[in-house]
């Protein structure tokens, strides 16, 4: 059985304590490293036009590159060198989506996928046609709402804001992510409102909680008096809650440990190994 993880990989530049550190990024850059640490049976989905950028991932072997005409930008500014929970966001907002016709061809030579994780990080990635086509596959979604709520400000910066389009994605998707300041957006405190089976919200060291049948499931936070660095601790958060999830059925069990795995990572100076 094969995990899939789908979206960019970024060129990030961290701006931090007055350093400056070109990396790659993207959720699903570091969800491999997690899959590829708990030796799960994966693959990865990327759209791109830099392929230099494949060289970084844990395994590129496991990397399938969707060849587009360019590659997300993303500058990463934390402000307040001990509160690494607050940061500024800049991007490019490359409009290079992943369409249905991309991935056909991909999915005819991969047998048995076991979950899809989605990993939009603007509004072009995942258009509707291509949701709407992961849905008739019959393979259960994770996705990450971040990308779907993200609007360029005058200043090129990240904001974030409801997309026109969210009801009818949300309708196709078993289990989302998102955190605190991105579900305010997405919920009107209504957690029923969308056809979702399971909500995961993070709320950095305030931990975080799972909405499944309308009940809501608190998940404390592991604590970390080494904080290295938070980029990535969502998508890390995400792949290790899949990967718990699929191994044993139960949301409190994942949700444990993905709180543990993504502790792990704050004390990592990049992804999760």
């Amino acid at each position: 059985m094969t995990l899939l993880t789908i979206g960019p990989a970024t060129q990030d530049k961290i701006i931090k304590n007055n350093n400056i550190d070109l990396k790659v990024g993207g959720p699903t850059y570091f969800q491999s490293f997690v899959f590829s640490k708990l030796n799960i049976d994966y693959k990865t989905i990327v759209n791109l036009s830099n392929l230099n950028l494949l060289k970084q991932f844990p395994n590129p072997a496991q990397v399938i590159p969707i060849i587009k005409s360019n590659t997300h930008l993303f500058i990463n500014q934390y402000p307040y060198p001990n509160n690494l929970n607050i940061r500024k966001q800049y991007s490019n907002f490359a409009n290079i989506p992943i369409l249905k016709k991309d991935l056909i061809k991909i999915f005819e030579k991969i047998d048995k996928i076991e979950a899809i994780a989605i990993n939009p990080l603007n509004r072009f990635d995942f258009p509707l046609k291509t949701i709407k086509y992961l849905k008739t596959l019959d393979i259960p979604l994770y996705l990450s709402i971040q990308g779907f709520i993200r609007y360029k400000k005058e200043d090129s910066s990240v904001g974030l804001s409801f997309n026109k389009n969210l009801v009818k994605i949300l309708d196709n998707i078993e289990t989302l992510f998102l955190d605190e300041n991105e579900a305010k957006i997405v919920f009107n405190e209504d957690y029923s409102e969308y056809n979702i089976n399971e909500i995961i919200i993070t709320n950095g060291y305030k931990g975080s909680r799972i909405i499944k049948n309308n009940k809501i499931i608190e998940i404390e936070a592991v604590k970390n008096n080494n904080i290295l660095d938070a980029t990535g601790c969502g998508d890390t958060y995400m792949a290790a809650y899949i990967s718990k999830k699929l191994e044993s059925n139960s949301v409190k069990k994942a949700g444990k440990f993905a709180s543990l795995i993504s502790s792990k990572k704050l004390s990592i100076n990049g992804p999760y190994y």
